[in-house]
């Protein structure tokens, strides 16, 4: 029986390490080679890849044809998935791979156009521009060619499933299409236009007007607070907006970019900084690189390094030899829904000025795994765009207009120049080409800061605003007469701008860019309510001359503005029960530093996460704002009819329901941490998970564990300059959604000086060294070089790749 039992064990022994060694196998499989010498067919002269010991590929080329196809090789070779991933997203084609669940998905961003979108761009591109896209593309492709036995991990996880594809040839069309897909993500509105005008047909225009707008706060900074462009504009042809209408601002989170100039810099030069705030996942949405030709000519004119996104060709946040530059975004309101009017007798015509005409109609076809015949689509377009109706809203929803189609008319979906605009930055020697490379950034708006070798210091809010003479751009409008078509955009030369201001500082962080009391144009409704700038402007001027270091620590504070003014207004809340207001007195002696270890910052979010339903919940159900309406009333008419319980037959008080709150609150926090406060921790609710888009959200989870990484604690919140937005929903509660998605300290002083780091690692391979390798440093708001010159890449290089024609 000994024997018996040793031979059995033996044998699960020799089976787990033939599995362990197998599951390494195919993990290794698609790793990139790094080393060496590697033949890549359309290349006209070799390329020199230097990658450092975090795997940050510099990229040397003697020409701009051999550069661009060796960026696309490298990305490739890291995060081919992603890639593919993201490409598909765009297609609407998620379904061939995923089945029923991407089915929706892709039924609204086909119907949206994104493809057409891109197909437009393509058609507008300059010869450069489309030869830069060729080379990107061909690079990608000789990637694909060289591995299709050795795909990325995901490609055969999913052949486990039935699922088997081969990748299609990358074209410059894929590239663009991920363009307009950030475009949507970063200048989208018209889902606040949707949410107002259901607040109109269920509450009228003043509880609208009360719960989604305010005047931007008179003590937080607009980015230009002296902004004048008048004497350049004919503003007296432009209607103004009606008289008395309060622009607000929108929720989000946002990003954070600032520049000192040299009187403010200890270097005497200037200093810049960027930390944009998008989604939380695996791997990173940046991708770290430099492009180098060498040597530097007309032939090949670019030398630059940054980040870029792995399916776009150049940098997008970075620096060359003559200029740095940041982005945040500027929340344009570039998008607006029109109200279509149908012929009762043909559902295929609509109203233009009293004639019907007839809708563009398109027949698709979506293919969907796990199914014999494909589902069909049928996309109806008007003058203004695609009807949204038919896939993103049905007639059971609860619609302000009752159920009448939708057409939505975006800048962004009538082709934009952005990559002339990319192509423009990385090559730009000075302030007048850094103002005309954004002259073709179409959208989406960003607030971009500039620093250059010179010492100068400036801003710039490119992008088509449209002109609305007729509307607000509140909710959405008539489409049936010609009243509410835009005319036009407003003037690039008119947009905001700023060059060496007296101050000689600019913030941007989602805040009101001017006072729009008198400037003709309107840009937004949506954006942040100030907290954020306010911080990064009190840090600043704190000090007389700042460090890298000071920058640093601007990037990892974890004030919390809201709570710093809030929690006063809490010390004379009546309470009942002595835990709560222990606690509530642990507030009142905070710092307001929101750090992993703070048992205040704990509290305080579990109390923010439960007032806006025990104010609005009983008035608002789901649509209970979260906060601008909350911090007016917070600030305002302690007995405004808010705070009454509708359901009670008592009035209740603001103090009561405070009260109310910070219980709920308490309870809510020690459900998961215990009840004495003192041992909360505000890491132990905030934590990070990095999940792989596609499997990592799978819900199984042996594939889970492969892909994704976390939980890790993490600081800060929704409104700190460390801005780890969280969810609020009950079964991910505190858990991040959103995150900066990468920092970056630009010493104009001296490059070599820049400092970097983003959120996850290089590479997209699960188990590589560069999967995970950068989450400490992220978490833990720590840098490495941002490499410039050769002989400092060549010193920190860990692998060099030569590739040949």
């Amino acid at each position: 029986m000994r024997r018996i039992l040793l031979f059995l064990l033996g044998l699960i022994l020799l089976i787990f390490i033939l599995g362990a060694g197998f599951g390494w196998y195919q993990a290794r499989l698609g790793w990139p080679q790094t080393n060496g010498e590697l033949r890549l067919s359309g290349l006209q002269a070799p390329v020199t890849v230097i990658r450092d010991g975090r795997g940050v590929p510099h990229i040397y080329a003697s020409n701009t044809q051999d550069l661009f196809m060796a960026q696309g090789f490298v990305h490739a070779q890291d995060r081919f998935w992603q890639m593919e991933f993201w490409r598909r997203i765009g297609a609407g084609r998620l379904s061939e791979l995923f089945g029923k669940s991407s089915l929706g998905q892709d039924r609204f961003l086909r119907t949206l156009g994104v493809t057409r979108s891109a197909e437009l761009t393509l058609a507008q591109a300059s010869p450069e521009a489309r030869a830069v896209l060729e080379a990107y593309a061909s690079g990608i492709n000789a990637y694909i060619d060289q591995n299709r036995n050795k795909l990325p991990l995901e490609i055969r996880v999913l052949g486990l499933t039935g699922v088997k594809f081969q990748p299609e040839p990358w074209t410059p069309l894929h590239s663009l299409t991920w363009t307009t897909m950030m475009s949507f993500d970063l200048g989208g509105n018209y889902d606040q236009e949707l949410d107002r005008a259901q607040l109109l047909a269920r509450y009228g225009e003043g509880w609208m007007r009360e719960l989604t707008m305010y005047d931007y706060p008179s003590d937080r900074p607009f980015i230009l607070p002296d902004f004048v462009a008048w004497d350049q504009v004919d503003t007296e042809s432009i209607a103004r907006l009606p008289d008395g209408l309060i622009l607000g601002q929108g929720e989000g989170i946002g990003s954070n970019n600032w520049v000192v100039a040299g009187s403010k810099s200890e270097t005497g030069m200037p200093l810049l900084a960027d930390d944009p705030h998008l989604s939380i996942q695996m791997p990173s949405i940046w991708y770290q690189n430099g492009l180098h030709c060498q040597p530097v000519g007309p032939a090949c004119p670019f030398e630059v390094v940054g980040f870029s996104f792995a399916s776009t060709p150049g940098v997008v946040i970075g620096h060359n030899g003559h200029i740095a530059w940041g982005v945040t975004n500027a929340y344009p309101d570039v998008q607006d829904l029109y109200i279509e009017r149908i012929n009762p007798a043909n559902p295929n015509q609509y109203e233009v000025n009293g004639q019907w005409v007839e809708m563009e109609i398109i027949h698709d076809q979506i293919v969907v795994a796990g199914q014999k015949e494909s589902t069909p689509l049928t996309i109806r377009r008007t003058r203004h765009g695609p009807i949204l109706n038919d896939v993103a809203y049905g007639a059971e929803s609860r619609w302000a207009f009752g159920w009448q189609p939708l057409a939505l008319r975006w800048t962004a979906l009538e082709g934009n120049r952005i990559l002339e605009a990319l192509i423009g930055l990385n090559l730009a020697q000075d302030w007048e080409d850094f103002r005309d490379a954004l002259a073709f950034w179409d959208a989406p708006s960003q607030n971009f800061v500039y620093a250059d070798t010179a010492g100068n210091i400036g801003y710039v809010m490119p992008g088509k605003m449209p002109l609305r003479p007729h509307s607000d751009g509140l909710t959405p409008v008539p489409g049936w007469t010609d009243d509410y078509e835009w005319q036009g955009y407003a003037p690039y030369e008119a947009l905001p701008w700023a060059f060496n201001p007296p101050s000689g500082y600019i913030v941007t962080a989602n805040n009101q860019v001017i006072d729009l009391t008198d400037y003709p144009y309107l840009t937004r409704h949506e954006g942040d309510t100030g907290d954020r700038a306010q911080r990064i402007v009190e840090m600043i001027e704190a000090k007389q001359t700042l460090s890298i270091a000071d920058f640093q620590a601007i990037h990892g504070d974890n004030a919390n503005l809201l709570a710093r003014d809030l929690v006063p207004l809490l010390a004379g809340v009546p309470l009942d029960r002595a835990e709560v207001a222990a606690a509530r007195n642990m507030l009142l002696a905070w710092d307001f530093q929101q750090d992993m270890d703070s048992p205040e910052a704990a509290f305080f979010e579990g109390f923010w996460h439960i007032l806006p339903t025990a104010l609005f919940g009983d008035e608002l159900g789901d649509m209970a704002p979260r906060d601008r309406a909350l911090i007016r009333l917070l600030a305002g008419d302690a007995g405004a009819a808010w705070w009454d319980n509708i359901h009670t037959p008592e009035k209740e008080t603001r103090e009561q329901i405070l009260a109310q709150a910070l219980n709920e609150g308490y309870d809510l926090v020690a459900e998961r941490l215990g009840k004495d406060a003192a041992k909360w921790r505000w890491g132990a609710l905030h934590t990070a998970t990095f999940r792989n888009q596609t499997l990592g959200q799978s819900g199984i989870g042996p594939i889970e564990s492969i892909f994704n990484r976390g939980p890790v604690e993490t600081a800060g919140g929704s409104g700190i300059v460390n801005a780890t937005g969280s969810s609020s929903s009950e079964d991910t509660l505190f858990e991040l959604r959103s995150v900066p998605s990468l920092r970056i300290i630009m010493d104009l002083a001296d490059l070599n000086r820049s400092l970097a780091t983003h959120t996850t690692g290089q590479s997209g391979h699960p188990y590589h060294e560069h999967y995970d390798d950068q989450i400490e440093n992220w978490r833990f708001i720590r840098y490495d070089p941002l490499l410039w010159a050769r002989e400092q890449i060549e010193a920190a290089a860990a692998d060099t790749l030569i590739l040949t024609p």
